[in-house]
């Protein structure tokens, strides 16, 4: 009677519960073992699950080994967007702060909120005027806005007559004219006729008249201003087919690496040098090559014959200068020369005066932070000096080679980019000859002055700009901010360019380019950025009638040239040079059309 207890009969009850939970934890393990490497394998395949996802309607890829997409129209945006800078919105003013104008950076709209049509031109558009006429003249309808000309019309920075705007070279610290105000910056700085200087920047550009002047002396400049009162100032620049980009000294980092332009130039930008610690001053030494030079032309400098004209006083008009002139020291900046409006500070080119920065309770101190010192995408500005690295021998600006010798000349910070050497540096150039030299045989305008203004939207080393050099264009590089640091060697070799992430929109205005080149940018950013959204960027900044050269593997050619008809581009697929079945050229043209919604 034993076993017909209670307690000892449930014994065997129990014992029957412990083996089916035991099978459970095995079959649970061995199915999370087999889940598990479903999930590493698939996460192998990323890439091209991403790439699928991110064209937009695609099919499965075809025996072929291509992918396909739906055909796709866009609608065309109404035409109060005909000016439409998506990161630079005065529409989206509002939703930031107004401390230190952090309301002009870049504030990309959220993904819902992006804009999924064609971007109209203003009524009247017309083809633009050709270079080198375009520098002193364009077309109203292209640029129709008359605040720079009714408020600035005693400065001289242009003027309307019938159906053209006209740029007589003025501005307010040169009412002689740009040139005359350029012929004695060269006397004080004679580096700039012998190809020492050779790249610049100019904040506050005004209508880019100084930037424009330098191109015939052989500098070339990136003119910056960001989209405020001043209307258009940025896309009147590039109407003129002289280089310029939205943006703004405020809290971040300039999109630009360290030690790379050879000059920076204000003149009464209106820029506050010496509030916030110095902290914009600290920005231009950072982007400034060690020997550079820095040029002020404006507020404080000879405020004894001008403070009466800037609502001021001398005795704050000479605080001011005094403040700037410490601060500069501090930097390792001596005063070069100064004659009338003009002072000119030179960035030093001996590491031995940045000692003094170890000081304890120094002001400014050395950046220590661990911030990369050419990190300058949304990178906040840091109160310290960037100290250049001193293994880099041929920095300077009197160690590098003049122009146009730099042009091929390997530079020291090839060194920097992994898997870089000066003898792929020397197999990228040749390669980009012989590409080209094919180009031009696809796209015969390429090398006249039908093509302005082009930009290459994933560089390396700047070899498309390098072998475009004789033709009357300029180029601008564009180093992905997700790809390896290769900007500042297309800075040493004397070419301009910025970093950018092209899942957002550039910081410029519509219609400002002639020619949008590409190097296998869906393959490279296919799985982080959506096709479509990429091309509707390129039609945005696209000018009518101008010309994409997008050189995509095979894989994406078809997906891409289906995107582009719906873009209402006309496109061709062409062979490469070397004829590789793995890679094509789609050549294509944007048409020009007029909104059906306009006046």
């Amino acid at each position: 009677m034993k076993f017909k207890d209670d307690k000892p009969g449930r014994q065997p009850e129990k014992s029957s519960r412990v083996v089916p939970i035991g099978v459970m934890f095995v079959v649970l393990c061995g199915l999370s073992f087999y889940l598990g490497g479903i999930f590493c394998s698939e996460k192998n395949k990323i890439p091209t699950e991403q790439v699928s996802k991110a064209v937009g309607s695609v099919t499965e890829p075809t025996t072929s080994g291509v992918i396909r997409v739906e055909s796709v129209t866009f609608p065309e945006c109404s035409p109060d967007l005909q000016d439409y800078t998506p990161c630079t919105d005065p529409k989206r003013w509002m939703k930031y702060g107004r401390y230190r104008l952090t309301f002009m950076e870049r504030h990309c709209p959220p993904l819902f909120d992006r804009k999924e049509c064609l971007i109209p031109p203003p009524d009247g558009y017309k083809e633009p005027i050709r270079w080198p006429k375009s520098k002193d003249e364009c077309w109203y309808r292209n640029v129709p806005y008359d605040w720079i000309n009714k408020q600035k019309s005693n400065q001289h920075w242009l003027r309307k007559e019938g159906e053209k705007f006209y740029f007589p070279g003025g501005g307010t610290m040169f009412p002689n004219g740009v040139s005359a105000y350029v012929d004695l910056m060269q006397n004080l700085i004679p580096g700039m006729k012998d190809g020492t200087v050779r790249t610049a920047i100019d904040t506050g550009c005004g209508v880019a008249s100084w930037g424009g002047d330098l191109l015939d002396r052989g500098i070339l400049t990136v003119s910056l201003a960001p989209r405020d009162n001043h209307e258009a100032q940025v896309q009147f620049a590039l109407e003129r087919g002289i280089p310029a980009i939205l943006g703004i000294i405020s809290t971040q980092r300039l999109p630009f690496p360290s030690n790379s332009f050879d000059m920076a130039h204000c003149s009464r930008c209106l820029i506050p040098w010496t509030e916030f610690g110095g902290i914009y001053l600290l920005e231009v030494h950072r982007i400034l090559r060690p020997g550079g030079f820095w040029v002020l032309s404006g507020p404080p400098v000879n405020y004894k014959r001008r403070w009466r004209g800037w609502n001021t006083t001398m005795e704050d008009q000479k605080s001011d200068y005094e403040k700037l002139k410490k601060l500069l020291t501090s930097m390792c900046f001596k005063l070069y020369d100064q004659k009338d409006d003009i002072a000119v500070w030179q960035k030093t080119s001996d590491n031995n005066c940045y000692k003094q920065l170890d000081v304890p309770d120094t002001y400014p101190p050395k950046c220590d932070d661990g911030t990369e010192p050419d990190s300058a995408w949304y990178t906040p500005l840091r109160p310290c000096v960037v100290v250049p690295n001193s293994k880099h021998k041929k920095l300077s600006l009197q160690s590098v080679a003049k122009w146009p010798e730099r042009l091929r000349d390997a530079p020291d910070r090839i060194g920097d980019i992994k898997g870089s050497s000066a003898g792929d540096f020397n197999r990228d150039d040749n390669k980009w000859k012989n590409r080209v030299a094919h180009y031009k045989t696809l796209l015969s305008v390429l090398g006249t002055d039908k093509i302005r203004n082009v930009m290459d939207m994933n560089t390396r080393y700047g070899g498309f700009a390098a072998n475009l050099i004789n033709d009357p264009l300029w180029v601008m590089n564009v180093v992905s901010s997700y790809a390896p640091n290769t900007l500042p060697v297309v800075y040493d070799r004397g070419l301009i360019g910025t970093y950018h992430d092209w899942c957002e929109a550039f910081s410029t205005y519509p219609r400002t380019y002639d020619l949008l080149h590409v190097d296998s940018l869906f393959t490279l950013e296919g799985h982080r950025c959506e096709m479509k959204y990429v091309l509707l960027e390129m039609d945005r900044i696209l000018r009518p009638n101008g010309y994409a050269l997008i050189r995509e593997s095979s894989y994406f050619a078809d997906a891409v040239a289906t995107i582009a008809k719906g873009l209402r581009w006309d496109c061709h697929v062409e062979d490469t040079e070397d004829g590789n079945n793995k890679e094509k050229i789609l050549v294509c043209q944007k048409k020009l059309w007029y909104s059906q919604q306009s006046s």
